[in-house]
């Protein structure tokens, strides 16, 4: 009798049931379990929650027959009902929670993980190798071009340098409202979207289930064709522009040259050497610069593939990582995602993309949301859910690793040389949040004083001891004795609290 394989809602695209030795049974059976207590378990963003249910109807409806999909209270149940008693395989899910549940179910096989470059074993042997302490990102990107082959030529990068990150730094054209890039695909909605919307309306009105944000028109793939056809509008037509103004920031245009593929990849619908192959494809055919090529390979081959493997890597104790002792709650108008409270333009603009999106890019991501809180001080654990559950691409293994080592600096630096935080001079640098604000970013205490010009010399005070001693912080670090408004910031920033800003 062949076993069943069982498919979890982030393992959707054809190859996680490709046959063969490390695959399931040629043409096995499949079960997919929709688990409602996956969503009372968490708050999450509504157009989250649409996405992933999206996405694993539609795969159920391309399976057909061959799959048995089940909607139960619990994954326990769901695979009760499907399959029994019987056996199951399944690929190593990308959680600790996922992964410890089919282990302790009877009659489980768990496969080898997949929508990665490399496997977790390889991964322990070269980072056991590094000493296993501080495991920089760029070393590890290095390895994994060079064993993949990946933009090389010959034994050099492609381009001469393994990282074009300097060429990708660009402010905003000065006055633009766009950046003027083709428009990234968005896909139609259908019956099976109209069907989740019905679900999720009517558990949200017995109660069942609570969400926050807005669910518009789905925004992302929510199928292999999809995704697939995201994927080309992105290499074909945004791919050239994308790496100059990587990091810049636009109220009238959040999406810039983004690929807005990070939702798809972790939904497993694409797999990342798709993605850097039609890349690569597309330099050598001269079609793409090799900046704009080598930050969006660096992107997935480089922070994606780290991410993932530090998430296993550095154990579930990393999770209550607090180097900085940061222990203040997430207040309410921030879990709420009430843009509308926030005076803020940069923070209000960003806080209400993800109200209304689920998305924004990893410049707003880091140095306006994770800045933010890091600067108050704010708990990283509730941080990193906060992350998680608003986001369409927020899974456990993405942010845990994000938040807590690189945005939250709560690993003490095991991920990163030094806090990313800023004041208001680098947004106004690299954004036009700035002009129309009725905070100036150069003003640190007073009438018109920016919160994150204040905010960035309270952090710097609160945490002078430690960060002093890091090489990279202990210029800014010794600005703080010339500061002759300190004390006048100091108190500002006590009676602001956790208020919006």
């Amino acid at each position: 009798m062949t076993t069943a394989h069982w498919l979890f809602g982030d393992q959707l695209g054809p190859h996680f049931l490709a046959p063969g030795q490390e695959g399931p049974d040629r043409d096995a059976p499949v079960v997919m379990i929709e688990a409602r207590s996956v969503f009372r378990r968490r708050r999450f963003h509504r157009a989250k929650a649409h996405l992933v249910l999206s996405a694993m109807r539609h795969r159920a409806a391309e399976l057909g027959d061959r799959v048995r999909y089940v909607k139960a209270e619990t994954y326990r149940e769901g695979v009760r009902e499907a399959v029994g008693s019987s056996p199951l395989t399944v690929h190593h899910p990308t959680s600790r929670a996922a992964l410890g549940l089919v282990r302790a179910m009877d009659g489980v096989r768990v496969l080898p993980a997949l929508g990665f470059l490399v496997p977790h074993d390889d991964f322990r042997a070269w980072a056991d190798g590094h000493g296993g302490v501080r495991l920089r990102q760029e070393t590890f990107y290095r390895w994994v071009r060079r064993s993949h082959e990946l933009l090389m030529n010959g034994e050099e990068p492609a381009g001469g340098r393994w990282n074009h990150d300097h060429d990708n730094r660009e402010a905003p054209p000065a006055g633009a409202r766009t950046l003027g890039a083709p428009a990234p695909y968005r896909p139609h909605e259908d019956d099976v979207d109209e069907e989740v919307r019905h679900d999720l309306d009517r558990w949200e009105r017995s109660g069942e289930v609570s969400f926050v944000g807005r669910d518009g028109p789905r925004r992302f793939p929510a199928s292999r064709r999809e995704a697939r056809s995201a994927l080309r509008r992105f290499v074909g037509h945004r791919l050239a522009g994308f790496g100059p103004h990587e990091d810049a920031m636009l109220a009238d245009d959040p999406v810039l040259s983004h690929s807005l593929l990070s939702s798809s990849l972790n939904l497993g619908l694409l797999d990342p050497a798709e993605c850097v192959g039609l890349a690569e494809d597309a330099w050598r055919r001269g079609d793409a610069p090799v900046n704009s090529v080598e930050g969006f390979v660096r992107q997935i081959a480089g922070w994606r593939e780290y991410v993932w493997q530090l998430y296993w890597y550095f154990g579930e104790d990393y999770r209550r990582s607090n180097a900085l002792g940061h222990h203040a709650p997430l207040p309410d108008w921030f879990l709420d995602l009430d843009a509308d409270a926030v005076t803020a333009r940069c923070l209000s603009t960003v806080l209400a993309q993800v109200r209304d999106t689920g998305w924004t890019h990893h410049i707003p991501r880091l140095m306006l949301l994770g800045s933010h809180a890091l600067q108050r001080g704010w708990d990283p654990a509730a941080v990193t859910d906060w992350f998680h559950r608003c986001f369409v691409d927020g899974y456990d293994w993405v942010m845990l690793p994000n938040v807590v080592g690189m945005s939250q600096y709560a690993d003490g630096g095991r991920m990163t040389t030094k806090p990313y935080t800023s004041g208001g001079a680098y947004v106004n640098r690299m954004s036009d949040f700035c002009g129309p604000c009725a905070y100036r970013p150069s003003v640190r205490a007073g009438a018109g004083a920016c919160p994150f010009t204040a905010g960035y010399w309270a952090f710097l005070h609160r945490h002078r001891a430690r960060l002093e001693r890091n090489p990279r912080m202990s210029q800014a670090v010794r600005g703080l004795d010339r500061l002759t408004d300190l004390d006048d910031l100091l108190e500002q920033e006590r009676r602001r609290g956790n208020g919006p800003p």
